[in-house]
C-alpha cells in the first residue's frame, strides 16, 4: 500500500531510537532533527520502505543514513557487527558516490573521537573506476556500507563470489531517484533491485529524491510489487520546505529593436553585476556550447574580474578537470561557476548563493533543481534568475516562475516494457543461476517497469536469447542461453558468458567522442563532427580555456595551449532540452486567459494587472508580455488549448511556409508533423519539408499542398499505427535500433579485449536491421525501437489525446494567410531559414518583420475604423 505520511514522529521518540554516541554527535552539529528526519528516521529504523522528497541542502542524505549508522554503531558496541553488506546506496553519479563516501567517513571519525576508539565499520566504492586491489579487498573484507551505481550493482549480482556478501541486505537507498526513474538506467534498476530482493527478502527500500511529481508513481517504481500489489512505502513530501526568491529578469527594456552585439553585451554587463554582487554564482546554460561560450565571454569582457575565479563544467570534460573543479568551489576559489546539466544533481559544490538560469529550462522540476544548488544549508534562501533573451522565453520562463511558487510541477515519465533491458538482464539472471521460466516471468512481472508485460514479448525474448532465429548467426548473433521446453529452465551458455555480460552490461549508448590531449595529459572530448571540421592552426575553446589544434590520431585529437588567440566555439551537437508537455499546457492556458481578456475588450490597465497578479511578474516584464500577446491577438488571432492556428506565410522570395502554432512541446510536435508530413506525401504525392520547435512545427514544399485535408485524414485510433510507418526508414529509428541493439547484446561493444567503434556498430546495426525485418517486422528489439522512439524519444500518448480534442471538437483549427509571420510565428519561421538563424541576421531578421508586422496591424486598425465610421 502507497500512503503519505502526514504527521512527524516526535523528536523525543527520535532522542531514545539513537545510540548516546550518535546522539553526541548529532547535537554537536545540528540544534534539532530536520524536517525530513522527523518524517523518515523513525520509518528507516524500523525497516518501513519510504520516499523521502525534499529540496537540495534539505537533509535528505543523513535522514537516509542516521538509522543506518546508528544501528551499525550499536552493533559494533555489542560485538555483534556481522562481515555482510548492511546497505546498499546507489546513485546515478560516480561523483556523487565519492561525495557520499566522504560525507560518511567524516562523521563516523568524529563519532570514534568520541568514544575514544575504532568502531570498525567499513565503507567501500564500487563503481567502473574501482581499482582491481581495492575489489579484492571488498572480496575479503566486505564493506557494511556499500555505495555504488546501477551498472555496478547489476556486476556484482553476477559476481559469483560477491553475490554472498549481498544475502539478508537490510537497507538499500536509491538517491536522486528522479534522475534515474525517467530513463533505461531506472528501468535496469528496478529489475535489479527484485534481484537483489530474492537475495535479501526483507530488504527496506528507502528512496531520496528532490522536487519530483508525481510521488506515488516514483513510489511504485521504488517498491514494485508482490502478488498484484504493490508493496507499502510512505511518501514524505516536504518539497517546499525551504524559502524560495524567483524572479524572471530581461538584460535591456526591449527585445526587438537592439542589434545582436548590443544585446549579448547587455546580457554579459548584466551578469558580471550580479556576480560581483554575490559570493558565489553558479550559472546554468541548456547547452555545452553555450556553457563554454559563457566562460569564454566573461573572461574576454572583464578580464580583471575573471582570471582563475571561472570555470566551466560539463560532461564532456574530462573526470580529473571535472573533479578539480568541484574542489575549487568547495573551497570556495571560485567566483562564478557555469554548466549545462552536470551540476543539476547533488553533488557538495559549497556555498552558491546565486543561482542564473540562461534562457527556459524547459520544465518546472529542473527549474527547481537548478535553483535548489542555491542556499545549499537547510535554513538558507534558494535565490534564482531566469534570465531571457527573446520573447518566447518571456511567457515560457514566467509560467515556471508562477508554477515554482505555486507548488506545481510537471510529471515524469517512466520508461516500461523494454525489451531491450529485459533481454540484457535474462541474460545475466541466466548466467547467475538455472532458473525455470515461470518463476523469472513472475519476478520480472514484480518491477514496476514490466508489471504489463505480456506473455508473448516475455518469450520473444527468451526465444532470441536461445538462438531459435539460426538465420541471425550469418551477421554473428549467436545462442547466449540454453531453454529446455520440457523442463521450463534456462541458464547459460558458452565459457565466455560471464565476461561477455560484464563488459557490456549498461543502458547508456557509446557516444561518438574524441579525447583532446596535451602530450599525454586529457583536457576533454570533443565529437567526431567537429573534429573533421578542424584543421592545423584552428583555435577552439574547452573547458574554458583556448586551445590551438594541431593533428589528430585514431581517436585522439593533440592541441596545445593557447590563450592570447581568439577562438572558434566548438559547435556541440547536443540536443536541446524538450519541453515538458505540462509546462507547454500551462503556457496555453495562460494565453487562452489573456485572449478572452482580449475579446471582452478589456482595457490595457486592468490586463496588465492581471498578468502581475497572475504570473507574479514585475511592471516591466508584464508590458512586454502584453505586447507580445496583444500584437498576436491583432494579427491573427492568439492560439491557446482549445485553438491551434495554421498559419501560411509567403516570405520575400516566394517560398510558402505553413507555421502550425501547436505549443505542446517538441515531443509532441515530433509525432504530429510527421503524422502529418506522411498523410501528405500518401494522399497528395508531394515531398514535404518539416522542422520542429517546442511552440509549434513548419511544413514547406516546393509545391502547393492542403495541410487542414491532411489533419483530417489523422484519426486518434490509427494514430500509433500510422506513425510506426511514418519512422519506418527515418534515420532517428535505425540509430535507436543501433542503441537497443547493443543493450540486448545483439551487437557487442567489447568482446575478447577488443572495443567496436561506434562507427562499426552503426554498421553492424544496419546490416542486422535488414536481418531482424527479414525474420520479422515484430521482431522483439526491433519493435523495442520503435517503441522507444514514439514513447521516450516522442510523446505518442499526449499526442493521440490531442488529436482526439482535434476530432471531438474540444480542439479548433484555423487557417490564416499572411505576408509577415505573426509575433508568436516569428521564431518558427526563422527556424525554417539557415540563412537567417545566425546570431546577427536573426536579430536583424526580427527587426525588420516586427515593423513590417506593426505597419500591417495599424492598416488592418485603420481600415476597421473606416468601416465603423
Amino acid at each position: 500500500m502507497i500512503e503519505e505520511k502526514t504527521k512527524p514522529d516526535k523528536e523525543k521518540d527520535i532522542k531514545e531510537l539513537l545510540h548516546p554516541i550518535v546522539k553526541k554527535w548529532f547535537f554537536k552539529r545540528f540544534k534539532e532533527f530536520s524536517l525530513p528526519q522527523k518524517f523518515g528516521v523513525m520509518e528507516i529504523h524500523k525497516r518501513n520502505s519510504i520516499l523521502v522528497s525534499a529540496p537540495t541542502g534539505a537533509t535528505k542524505t543523513l535522514t537516509g543514513f542516521l538509522s543506518i549508522l546508528n544501528e551499525l554503531i550499536d552493533s559494533a558496541e555489542k560485538g555483534i557487527l556481522q562481515d555482510k553488506v548492511y546497505c546498499v546506496y546507489i546513485s546515478p553519479l560516480k561523483a556523487l558516490n565519492n561525495d557520499i563516501f566522504f560525507n560518511l567517513i567524516t562523521p563516523l571519525k568524529e563519532m570514534e573521537e568520541i568514544a575514544g576508539k575504532e568502531f570498525g565499520i567499513r565503507i567501500g566504492v564500487r563503481t567502473g573506476d574501482t581499482t582491481q586491489s581495492e575489489k579484492s579487498k571488498m572480496l575479503k573484507n566486505p564493506p557494511h556500507i556499500l555505495i555504488t551505481t546501477p551498472e555496478s550493482l547489476a556486476i556484482l549480482l553476477n559476481s559469483y563470489k560477491f553475490v554472498e556478501h549481498l544475502e539478508n541486505v537490510d537497507w538499500c537507498i536509491v538517491d536522486e531517484i528522479h534522475a534515474l526513474a525517467e530513463n533505461k538506467r531506472g528501468v535496469h534498476l528496478s529489475l535489479s533491485l527484485e534481484r537483489l530482493q530474492e537475495l535479501s527478502k526483507y530488504i527496506c527500500r528507502v528512496g531520496l529524491s528532490a522536487t519530483v511529481a508525481p510521488l506515488d508513481e516514483i513510489a511504485k517504481f521504488l517498491v514494485g510489487l508482490e502478488g498484484n500489489k504493490f508493496r507499502n512505502c510512505k511518501i514524505v513530501d516536504v518539497q517546499f520546505l525551504k524559502k524560495m526568491d524567483l524572479k524572471v529578469v530581461s538584460p535591456v527594456k526591449d527585445l526587438i529593436y537592439i542589434d545582436h552585439k548590443e544585446l549579448h553585451q547587455k546580457m554579459y554587463e548584466f551578469l558580471d553585476n550580479i556576480i560581483q554582487q554575490h559570493k558565489t554564482t553558479l550559472i546554468f546554460t541548456n547547452t555545452r556550447s553555450a556553457t563554454e561560450r559563457v566562460v569564454h565571454h566573461l573572461r574576454e569582457k572583464f578580464p580583471k574580474n575573471y582570471t582563475e575565479n571561472i570555470g566551466a563544467h560539463h560532461g564532456s570534460l574530462s573526470k580529473e578537470h571535472r573533479l578539480e573543479l568541484e574542489q575549487r568551489m568547495r573551497e570556495g576559489k571560485l567566483k562564478v561557476v557555469v554548466s549545462s546539466t552536470s551540476l543539476e544533481l547533488g553533488i557538495d559544490i559549497g556555498y552558491i548563493d546565486l543561482v542564473i538560469l540562461l534562457s527556459s529550462p524547459k520544465s518546472v522540476a529542473r527549474a527547481l533543481q537548478r535553483i535548489g544548488r542555491s542556499g545549499h544549508r537547510l535554513h538558507d534562501v534558494t535565490k534564482g534568475r531566469l534570465l531571457i533573451m527573446d520573447r518566447d522565453d518571456l511567457i515560457e520562463c514566467a509560467v515556471i516562475q508562477k508554477y515554482g511558487i505555486e507548488k506545481k510541477i510537471d510529471q515524469l515519465h517512466i520508461p516500461t516494457n523494454c525489451l531491450d533491458v529485459l533481454a540484457q538482464q535474462i541474460y545475466g539472471i541466466a548466467i547467475a543461476e538455472r532458473i525455470y521460466i515461470e518463476h523469472l516471468y513472475n519476478m520480472i512481472r514484480r518491477s514496476y517497469c514490466y508489471k504489463d508485460l505480456s506473455r508473448q514479448d516475455f518469450i520473444s525474448i527468451i526465444e532470441y536469447l536461445a538462438g531459435s532465429y539460426t538465420s541471425l548467426e550469418d551477421r554473428y548473433v549467436y545462442a547466449k542461453i540454453w531453454y529446455d521446453e520440457e523442463t521450463g529452465m534456462i541458464g547459460k551458455r558458452g565459457k565466455l558468458a560471464r565476461v561477455i555480460y560484464m563488459t557490456n552490461i549498461g543502458t547508456i549508448p557509446d557516444e561518438s567522442f574524441v579525447q583532446v590531449k596535451i602530450k599525454d595529459r586529457v583536457i576533454g572530448k570533443i565529437d567526431e563532427p567537429f573534429l573533421e571540421r578542424l584543421k592545423r592552426g584552428d583555435i577552439f575553446v574547452l573547458g574554458g580555456n583556448v586551445y590551438e589544434f594541431l593533428f589528430s590520431r585514431g581517436m585522439v585529437a593533440q592541441v596545445r595551449a593557447s590563450p592570447s588567440r581568439p577562438p572558434t566555439i566548438p559547435a556541440w551537437h547536443s540536443d536541446m532540452l524538450p519541453l515538458s508537455f505540462d509546462l507547454a499546457m500551462g503556457i496555453q492556458r495562460f494565453r487562452k486567459l489573456i485572449n478572452q481578456k482580449f475579446e471582452k475588450k478589456i482595457g490595457k490597465k486592468e490586463i496588465l494587472k492581471f498578468i502581475k497578479e497572475h504570473l507574479y511578474v514585475e511592471g516591466q516584464t508584464a508590458e512586454a508580455i502584453y505586447h507580445y500577446c496583444k500584437e498576436q491577438y491583432m494579427y491573427i488571432g492568439i492560439p491557446h488549448e482549445g485553438k491551434i492556428i495554421i498559419e501560411h506565410y509567403t516570405d520575400e522570395e516566394g517560398k510558402r511556409m505553413t507555421l502550425f502554432h501547436s505549443l505542446f512541446g517538441r515531443r509532441v510536435n515530433d509525432v504530429v508533423s510527421r503524422a502529418i508530413a506522411y498523410a501528405i506525401t500518401r494522399s497528395q504525392h508531394r515531398d514535404v519539408q518539416v522542422g520542429i520547435t517546442d511552440n509549434g512545427f513548419y511544413i514547406t514544399c516546393e509545391k502547393k499542398i492542403n495541410v487542414l485535408p491532411a489533419l483530417k485524414l489523422i484519426k486518434s485510433k490509427e494514430l500509433r499505427d500510422l506513425m510506426k510507418l511514418a519512422i519506418e526508414k527515418s534515420e532517428v529509428l535505425k540509430r535507436r535500433f543501433r542503441h537497443c541493439a547493443t543493450r540486448a547484446l545483439m551487437i557487442l561493444r567489447n568482446y575478447k579485449g577488443r572495443t567496436k567503434r561506434v562507427g562499426r556498430q552503426q554498421v553492424s546495426s544496419m546490416l542486422l536491421l535488414n536481418a531482424v525485418r527479414r525474420i520479422s517486422e515484430d521482431f522483439s528489439i526491433l519493435k523495442e525501437a520503435r517503441r522507444e522512439v514514439l514513447e521516450d524519444l516522442m510523446d505518442i500518448d499526449n499526442a493521440i489525446k490531442i488529436v482526439e480534442g482535434i476530432e471531438k471538437g474540444k480542439i479548433k483549427v484555423e487557417e490564416k494567410e499572411t505576408m509577415i509571420p505573426s509575433p508568436f510565428g516569428l521564431n518558427l519561421a526563422i527556424h525554417g531559414r539557415p540563412d537567417v538563424i545566425k546570431a546577427g541576421s536573426k536579430q536583424e531578421f526580427l527587426k525588420r518583420m516586427h515593423k513590417m508586422l506593426q505597419a500591417k496591424i495599424a492598416l488592418e486598425e485603420g481600415k476597421k475604423k473606416k468601416k465603423k465610421k
